[in-house]
């Protein structure tokens, strides 16, 4: 017995090894297989056709609508998404993509005309997702797809639900949530791990970012993550992110506001190591984002960076970035898996791009910080009725790749008159070091309007996250520069139970400029940052993109690219990082001057620009690429005011 026992799990070992070997492999042999390129997310591929001698000769070649002319034949009315933000998969000879009904459509790799689509159901209209999953089991090759609240799955090749997955083949995410939830949310891509759906998300009710016109409440559904059989849909495990009395972490939600707290999700997307099983997940901030008065304690999983077993749903370790949150300094970027090499010793790593500039580095199969991250006394604060931590854990390397905190010495100095008038603004508010916490507003004399958080609500790096070199331990890191104000005040929604919540004038008007929409921050306002992560130390920064120079302040000043604050993601290959410039229409929390249509190739090793092409739109998406018939092609999303959205590829002619 014990020498089958023995030989039984010498082919299980052997088969998640081949599993492994085959994901690699995939993209080793041009393919895309999954969000990021691999469950790892680095969005690295080994391709080396288009390289820095031929790039400035690449062209668009095809371009597809987000809901292609083949689904609007069908009679169904057809959306256009305004900020299309999917990412394909390439696999086995098809490109896949998400439409404007969120369903999935398979192209042809070379010409981007459709081989066929899922046309979406009574009641599955939702925006389209970031991403899909991909599955393979013998001769049994599905797509993963999230359709509004639905979890559905297609045949690779036929494009055919599967009647036998769920219920009428879809899953109503909707169902099995320990408290009530009206609806279901989440436009970051599943992930398949040993067979298993991982999927994260938010139920309805919970609110993101709550402000005095909402019902701003206390008591909201919980972000549980849950884990679904690939082949059948069934529900096979739960993790709670506000934990459950009884359950680890729960003693840190104090006076038992675990029992109503909510939120504390996941809305940024997942990596995984198929080999070790485990699966790392990003965690955001609990109810009320900028005031925690109501959930007393550091509120575990809360802004953490949670491992579990991917088929049993345990927690293995996690580690909490930011202690009982207010800045709304929750984890979006999905974790980045590499190996790396320290001091001689060779680490399987998971490293954490966050919106406060730091990247944390952990040994991904223990948990254990990479470099010491040591908590560090906090800024007090005074907001009645709030909890404060006193401390925050700090990274000590690698150093932080943005500005945190402000000071006086931060603001612009392009003329003596605009350094006066910036100087004159950040007088209104409270401003201080990384963590400095959210305050009221105040008529009184000497009183402020708020707080200045640095990095703003946007980052530092956000849900585009980081691209990384799995040969070399290098990290990519798209960051912007976008203080942003933080004023508390009472709502004004009779429904709400919050004490304080964030005024509403800030969601759109909260970037810390001039009146004539200035930054007063000096730049670069959009950068790409290097990181070695076998030294802990930034490599280079390249700024990305003119940025305001254009400005009527600053146009006669002959001034060098500011960089654009879009959210734009990386594309890695063996000597490139390609890199756009982001969105504009749509996109919350970004000045009405950022994102752009340019489309840069830097040089790997130094970060200049070794070419850059003018797309239809601002990128949107994370690009993407592959080898199709001799060629290879870089796929991107993009979007732009007055101009359908649309995925676009690039080839050399």
């Amino acid at each position: 017995m014990r020498r089958k026992a023995r030989l039984n799990g010498l082919i299980a070992l052997g088969v998640l090894l081949a599993a492994t070997i085959t994901s690699r492999a995939q993209t080793g042999k041009g393919e895309w297989p999954a969000y990021g390129a691999d469950k790892a997310s680095t969005k690295y591929s080994p391709l080396d056709q288009i390289n820095k001698d031929n790039v400035r000769n690449l062209r668009i070649v095809w371009r597809q609508p987000a809901t292609p002319l083949e689904v609007r034949k069908q009679g169904v009315q057809a959306p256009s998404p305004v900020n299309y933000v999917n990412t394909p998969l390439m696999v086995g000879g098809l490109l896949y993509m998400a439409t404007g009904f969120g369903t999935v459509a398979a192209l042809n790799p070379a010409t981007g005309a459709v081989v066929w689509f899922d046309t979406p159901l009574q009641g599955e209209f939702s925006a389209p997702n970031r991403g899909l999953a991909y599955w393979a089991g013998g001769n049994d090759q599905r797509v993963i797809a999230l359709v509004g609240r639905y979890l559905v799955a297609v045949n690779a090749k036929t494009g055919k639900r599967y009647s036998d997955f769920g219920e009428g083949g879809r899953v109503d995410l909707v169902k099995g949530y320990r408290r009530p939830a009206d609806g279901f949310r989440w436009n970051s891509p599943p992930l398949v791990v040993r067979d298993v759906i991982v999927v994260g998300g938010l139920p309805g009710g919970a609110i993101d970012i709550v402000n005095d016109e909402q019902p701003a409440r206390q008591e909201a559904p919980p972000g549980d993550v849950r884990g679904y059989d690939v082949r059948t849909g069934k529900l096979l495990w739960t993790f709670h992110t506000v934990p459950a009395l009884g359950e680890f972490g729960y003693d840190t939600w104090l006076k038992e506001s675990a029992s109503y707290s909510g939120n504390t999700g996941i809305w940024g997307s997942i990596s995984a190591d198929e080999e070790l099983g485990y699966v790392y997940l990003p965690v955001e901030t609990p109810t009320g984002d900028y005031f925690g008065g109501s959930r007393p304690g550091n509120n575990l999983f809360a802004e953490s960076i949670l491992c579990l077993d991917a088929k049993t749903g345990k927690r293995i370790w996690h580690f909490q970035a930011v202690h009982h949150g207010l800045w709304d300094y929750d984890f979006t970027a999905p974790p980045v898996l590499l190996d790396i090499t320290v001091d001689g010793r060779r680490i399987k790593a998971v490293a954490q791009v966050s919106k406060q500039a730091f990247t944390y580095v952990f040994d991904r199969v223990t948990g254990q910080p990479v470099w010491p991250i040591i908590e560090r006394p906090a800024p007090p604060g005074d907001t009645p009725g709030e909890w404060y931590s006193p401390t925050q854990p700090i990274p000590t390397r690698p150093p932080a790749y943005d500005q945190q905190g402000m000071t006086i010495d931060d603001l612009i100095d392009f003329t003596p008159e605009l350094r006066q008038r910036a100087i004159k603004v950040l007088s209104q508010y409270r401003y201080g070091p990384l963590f400095t916490p959210p305050s009221p507003g105040s008529d009184a004399p000497g009183g402020t309007r708020g707080t200045v958080l640095m990095p703003g609500t946007v980052g530092g790096a956000n849900w585009n996250g980081a691209g990384a070199d799995p040969e070399t331990g290098m990290l990519y890191v798209p960051t912007v520069k976008l203080p942003v104000i933080i004023e508390l005040v009472k709502s004004k929604n009779p429904q709400s139970n919050l004490p304080l919540v964030r005024r509403t004038a800030s969601l759109d008007g909260s970037n810390l400029e001039l009146g004539d929409g200035l930054p007063i921050v000096k730049p670069p306002y959009g950068s790409l940052v290097a990181i070695d992560l076998n030294k802990g130390e930034i490599l280079w920064r390249a700024v990305n993109g003119n940025g305001p120079r254009d400005h009527p302040a600053l146009k006669s000043l002959n001034l060098p690219p500011l960089g654009q604050p879009g959210r734009a993601a990386t594309l890695v290959t063996r000597t490139l990082v390609f890199l756009g410039e982001g969105g504009r229409r749509s996109i919350a929390r970004i000045p009405t001057w950022a994102g752009g249509k340019m489309f840069r190739a830097f040089d790997k090793q130094t970060g200049q620009v070794v070419s850059e092409i003018e797309l239809p739109g601002g990128t949107t998406g994370a690009p993407m690429t592959y080898m199709m018939n001799g060629k290879q092609f870089i796929v991107v999303a993009v979007s732009w005011e007055n101009v359908p959205s649309e995925l676009v590829a690039l080839a050399l002619p």
